[in-house]
């Protein structure tokens, strides 16, 4: 028998109520992975429902393997057959069943950003507007439409489409183009894998049905981050019945930029009739200090569910704000401390630097370069998308779906082979009058390349030998032999010939992305297919893919770089929460058009709430703008919630030496200063 009795009242309340819909609210901090994972084992262990019937869904490959492993050292070997994945895992595990009811090969690729823009920059010169507009706009655009639900029929007949703009017009032109090379190629993006589910479950709601009935129970963490096609799927998987808990906390949606709709939480009684709702208001990461700080910025918030973290962890120490002259000694002073806190013993690893732009980084990364001070940057190039990487990734999807246009252009002439772009521009004509797939016209038509011959027809017999050998042939060692057969390792090592440390650390990636693949295999066995390897690549998200090849002690001691966006789900003993001013954090585009305030609200609030201990934020008083110093002024979010934190000016070290009676005597004084300014 599992015990719920380590659990606080609400937590153990929220294990308990199983059928039905049901609303946990856990602010930041609250332990929800703890309720989630102890709920899925009271029902399994103590209430006998089977793991099979049971779904819990997250949004990222971290968190979903973070409540696998958990679960499992709940329930042991009862465990099996539980289903804890993500939204597009879940749907890219139905369409690789069901399809084919859509018109598609089950042997579809998926593309990535790179290969979506390739696509969409060949749709623009078929457009002969290839200089008018931004590709990347473009692919934006069509990106928020597939999260939205649409389709190019629906976008050109709806009320966002505007027959008179020309962007809107070369959006409805490009999605239908990137739409009907994307289905010639078997191929998907990213974006379809909900749409093409939801579609689905639209078209067919007998298939609908058939999944609702056996996930039966159904879990969804971080709801407030839902968009309409996640909505969607969800309505479609509780067809057959109402078991649905939703954990989430409206105070931290942050992603309307990627399609979240913050209304699927705060209107989920409405949604999921007779619903109970349960709040986890106890917080077990950050001091009462910072606690009260986060509750009076975010209580400002409009449209919110009320709820107030509180903790019993109590601390002398209150935030801190810096008012510093200009950037450069904003990021000297944050980066003096940071060298003082390593000089008398800290691990850097307990610190975070966050900020709302990744414009606002490079200072701070020159100043810890300067003190050889070791960091962390997230958001930098992703493992996965560095070139060698891609080129390995490109052989494998080819391997796996010849028909994948875009990642077989990539790989012809890599390694070189003499296949130049004369040549595969002549078969690519001859595919599109023929109507038939690029490799096929390699395979079938070797003369059309002239002279060419034989190259082409060893890259084919290579694809197709490979095919084979991957079906024979167990995961890593199929993909050590390609790597050797291609000889990949020696031509990293002529194109970096000039750069010896650059091709050795291309070559270190290369073993890493092999062992990545033994990893796999001996995690997933038998199941360790091309395809599932594929897959899984595909999936990384940017948490999983950050710098997965260096070692972990040695990233546990460094200074965290991010913005707040990244910081989101992590926790540091001490942040230092950079730029909190005006134009900055609410971001000047959110002051400009006066709609996003409440979600710059939020995400100042997640900024706070990463803080365990200790939480120092910073303003400048000027900063140079285009060339100009341009004076700045605290954000607004700190000005509404003063009473709570501690003001520091300058001359912080001096201040440390003062009577509590003289502290609030300057901060009276301060305060008055900052009124005066027009905030």
């Amino acid at each position: 028998m599992i015990s719920l009795s380590g659990l606080n009242p609400p937590q153990r309340l929220a294990c308990e109520i199983i059928d039905g819909p049901l609303l946990i609210l856990a602010g930041a901090g609250s332990g929800k992975t703890r309720t989630i994972t102890y709920r899925i084992a009271h029902m399994v262990d103590n209430l006998k429902i089977s793991p099979k019937n049971i779904l819990g869904i997250s949004f990222t490959n971290k968190a979903a393997s973070e409540m696998r492993e958990r679960v499992k050292t709940l329930l042991k070997k009862k465990s099996q057959g539980i289903t804890l994945c993500t939204f597009h895992s879940l749907g890219l595990h139905i369409l690789k069943k069901e399809i084919t009811h859509l018109g598609y090969s089950s042997q579809f690729t998926i593309y990535d950003q790179s290969d979506q823009m390739a696509i969409i920059r060949d749709a623009l010169k078929n457009y002969n507007a290839e200089k008018n507009f931004d590709k990347t706009i473009i692919a934006s655009k069509i990106s928020r439409l597939k999260n939205n639900g649409m389709t190019p029929e629906d976008f050109a007949s709806s009320s966002y489409f505007h027959p008179d703009d020309a962007e809107d017009i070369a959006v409805e032109y490009c999605y239908r183009f990137y739409q009907d090379k994307l289905k010639f190629f078997n191929a998907i993006d990213f974006d379809d894998i909900l749409l093409l589910t939801v579609k689905l479950f639209k078209n067919h709601p007998e298939i609908a049905a058939s999944y609702s009935k056996i996930f039966k129970y159904i879990m969804i963490d971080e709801y407030q981050d839902t968009n309409a096609l996640q909505f969607h799927l969800v309505l479609a998987l509780t067809l057959t019945h109402s078991n649905l808990c939703v954990v989430g906390d409206d105070d931290q949606s942050i992603y309307a930029f990627r399609g979240a709709d913050i209304t699927n939480i705060l209107q989920f009684e409405k949604h999921f009739k007779n619903a109970q709702i349960i709040k986890l208001e106890e917080n077990y990461r950050s001091t009462n200090p910072i606690l009260k700080l986060a509750n009076n910025v975010i209580k400002k918030s409009k449209s919110r569910r009320d709820k107030t973290l509180w903790s019993n962890k109590e601390s002398e120490i209150i935030p801190y704000l810096w008012s510093t002259g200009d950037s450069d000694h904003e990021a000297s002073e944050v980066i003096s401390e940071i060298v003082r806190y390593q000089s008398e013993g800290g691990h850097l690893g307990d610190i975070a630097v966050l900020y709302r732009s990744n414009t606002q980084a490079p200072l701070f990364e020159e100043q810890l370069k300067m003190c050889d001070v070791p960091y962390l940057l997230y958001g930098g190039q992703k493992f996965y998308e560095k070139k060698e990487i891609k080129d390995l990734m490109a052989y494998l999807a080819v391997i796996h779906n010849p028909s994948d246009e875009i990642s077989l252009r990539r790989i012809l002439n890599v390694p070189h082979r003499g296949i130049g772009t004369a040549t595969l521009e002549k078969y690519a004509q001859y595919s599109r009058e023929n109507n038939n797939s690029l490799f096929y016209s390699l395979k079938n038509n070797p003369h059309l390349a002239e002279g060419r011959q034989i190259p082409i027809t060893d890259f084919v017999t290579l694809i197709l030998r490979f095919q084979k050998i991957f079906q024979d042939k167990i995961l890593p060692e199929a993909l050590s032999h390609l790597i050797e057969e291609i000889k990949y390792l020696d031509f990293i090592k002529e194109e970096h010939h000039k750069n010896p440390k650059q091709a050795e650390r291309r070559q270190q990636d290369i073993m890493f992305f092999m062992e990545s693949a033994k990893r796999f295999s001996d995690i997933r066995k038998e199941h360790a297919t091309l395809a599932s390897f594929v897959e899984k690549l595909i999936l990384q998200d940017n948490q999983d893919t950050q710098n997965e090849n260096e070692d972990k002690d040695i990233r546990q001691n460094r200074v965290s770089l991010m913005t707040l966006h990244s910081a989101k789900g992590l926790e540091f003993e001490i942040v230092y929460l950079v730029g909190m001013e005006e134009e900055l954090l609410p971001h000047k585009r959110a002051v400009k058009e006066g709609n996003d305030l409440d979600e710059e609200r939020r995400l100042a609030y997640v900024g706070i709430t990463r803080a365990k201990d200790q939480l120092i934020m910073t303003y400048c008083k000027k900063r140079k703008i285009y060339g100009k110093d341009i004076p700045r002024h605290p954000s607004r979010f700190l000005m509404e919630a003063r009473g709570e934190m501690l003001f520091i000016e300058q001359d912080r070290n001096s201040f440390g030496h003062l009577a509590p009676d003289q502290i609030e005597a300057y901060k009276k004084n301060f305060f008055l200063d900052l009124l005066e300014q027009d905030v």
